[in-house]
């Protein structure tokens, strides 16, 4: 039996089997991405920034047609080299929030299979090409640390900033930031999802507030090896910010727990690296995944009424 699920701006229209996993809303233009990150500024424009040599932008008046926008560094970004081990090499996972007329981006400098990795802070009133002034260092790790220092994620609840960050060994961790220079306050990191097979392939983590919870967003498995990844997205829900998180079945995502929101399905192959974000109509969440012919774009909206996310 097709079940039909449309949001109410018909931007989305699924029919499917029930059970199966949603195709990605549609899109057009300028879609290749990696890791994207999504905001809207207050005239209504959505701001795409992924993965890539300066950091890639798109743009959109609809969220649905896509252009790019050049990079947030077209000049490059020296101060990451000592990280990516090569002249403006790719800067990875960025992370966009958008509040009172500023965009604030996190994002990551490392190489495959490192940790001499580090995550830098940049900020801009318009979100263009240029436009980005270098907030510096958020913080960083070297070989032998429990965690590794990339995926940044902003979560600001009230007057509290904590990013969340992390990738392979010990998992994914949390610290708090101070608000007003959005650098770390103190210098512990707390432990909030962390996997025991698969060589602990856990990353790429979103903390999102929705009613009463927080939800733990992240990546499991294998990324960026084309039609051979393995990526799906997982989360685990808390009452608080900085841990507590299980998934649908109780299992502490301490523990290697995580409930499945999306997996590979059809021609759809390794969706990951998401992000969230509250739009007009409903929860958003935009992912990369791959076919035969690239990696590209793909945007769902959550449906939250049984306490868990679903995607359609």
């Amino acid at each position: 039996m097709p079940l039909c699920h449309c949001s109410s701006s018909y931007k989305f229209c699924d029919c499917t089997t029930v059970d199966a996993y949603p195709n990605p809303g549609v899109v057009t233009g300028d879609t290749a991405v990696a890791d994207p990150t999504m905001c809207k500024d207050d005239a209504g424009t959505y701001f795409i920034f992924s993965t890539a040599p300066g950091i890639q932008i798109l743009t959109s008046t609809d969220r649905t047609a896509w252009t790019y926008a050049g990079l947030v560094w077209p000049d490059g970004a020296s101060w990451t080299d000592a990280y990516t081990g090569t002249s403006n090499g790719n800067l990875w996972a960025p992370d966009c929030t958008y509040v009172d007329g500023q965009f604030y981006l996190y994002y990551a400098a490392s190489s495959f299979g490192s940790q001499n990795s580090a995550i830098f802070f940049a900020k801009s009133t318009t979100g263009a090409s240029g436009s980005f002034t270098n907030e510096g260092l958020v913080t960083s790790t070297v070989t032998g640390d429990t965690y590794n220092a990339i995926d940044p994620n902003l979560l600001i609840t009230g007057s509290t900033w904590y990013l969340s960050l992390g990738s392979f060994w010990d998992g994914i961790v949390g610290e708090a930031l101070s608000s007003s220079t959005g650098k770390p306050s103190g210098s512990s990191v707390t432990s909030l999802a962390e996997r025991f097979v698969n060589s602990g392939a856990i990353e790429a983590s979103v903390i999102f507030q929705y009613g009463d919870y927080y939800y733990l967003f992240s990546s499991w498995d294998i990324c960026c090896d084309g039609t051979s990844s393995t990526y799906n997205i997982r989360v685990g829900r808390s009452t608080t910010y900085n841990g507590g998180f299980v998934d649908a079945d109780g299992v502490a995502l301490t523990d290697g727990g995580g409930t499945l929101v999306l997996e590979s399905h059809g021609d759809v192959i390794g969706p990951g690296g998401q992000d969230l974000m509250t739009d007009v109509d409903g929860v958003v969440i935009v992912y990369h995944y791959y076919t035969s012919t690239g990696t590209w774009l793909g945007i769902n909206l959550l449906d939250f009424s049984t306490g868990w996310p679903v995607a359609f």
